[in-house]
C-alpha cells in the first residue's frame, strides 16, 4: 500500500505531539496548538473520521469550557479513547482488530488463535483504559513537563513494552503448541 508523503511527514509530527506542545506552547500559544491538534486527531484516524471528528471536537469543546491548555494537553487522551473505542467496537462487530491482524499472516488461523487474538484485543483496551486515566491525570494536575515526560516518552515505552510482552506469550503459546 502506497502512503502518501502528508503521511510521512505527519506522523512523526503527531508521535513527537508533547514534545512540540513543551517546545511551542509559550512561542505560540495554546489556541493555535489546540486546533492543529484537533485536526491532526481528525486526520489520524480516517477510517473512524467521525469518531475521531467528535474527539477533536470535545478537545475544541473543552478549551472553549474552560483554557484552551486543557484541550492540548488532553490530546493523548482523546487518542486513548478513540484506540479503546476502535478495540472495543472490534470486540462486538466482526473480528477484533488483532484477529485481523494475525489473519494478514495467518489466514487460517485456528480457534486457539481466535480465542488468543481476542484475549490481545481486550488486553489492549485495557492498557487503553489505564494509559489514558494516567494521561489524564498528567493533564489536569501534573506540570508541563510531568506531562511531556509521560505522555511523550514513558507512554510510548509502556506501548512498547506491550508489544513485547504480547510478543513473548505469542512465541511461548507457538513452541508450546503441537
Amino acid at each position: 500500500m502506497k502512503t502518501s508523503a502528508p503521511t510521512w511527514l505527519l506522523a512523526p509530527l503527531m508521535m513527537a505531539w508533547p514534545l512540540l506542545i513543551w517546545w511551542l506552547h509559550d512561542l505560540v500559544g495554546s489556541w493555535p496548538l489546540l486546533i492543529a491538534g484537533a485536526g491532526l486527531l481528525a486526520w489520524r484516524f480516517p477510517e473512524s473520521r467521525w469518531l475521531a471528528a467528535t474527539a477533536g471536537a470535545g478537545l475544541v469543546l473543552l478549551g472553549l469550557v474552560g483554557e484552551a491548555e486543557w484541550g492540548v494537553r488532553a490530546y493523548p487522551v482523546a487518542i486513548n479513547a478513540v484506540m479503546l473505542a476502535l478495540f472495543a467496537e472490534s470486540l462486538w462487530q466482526g473480528q477484533p482488530i488483532i484477529e485481523r491482524l494475525a489473519r494478514l499472516r495467518e489466514p487460517d488461523l485456528p480457534p486457539a488463535g481466535v480465542r488468543y487474538t481476542r484475549r490481545v484485543t481486550r488486553a489492549w483496551c485495557v492498557f487503553f483504559m489505564i494509559n489514558g486515566g494516567i494521561a489524564a491525570w498528567t493533564a489536569l494536575y501534573a506540570s508541563l513537563a510531568l506531562w511531556t515526560l509521560y505522555n511523550g516518552v514513558i507512554s510510548y515505552g509502556l506501548i512498547g513494552l506491550m508489544f513485547a510482552g504480547e510478543w513473548c506469550c505469542r512465541y511461548r503459546l507457538r513452541r508450546a503448541t503441537p
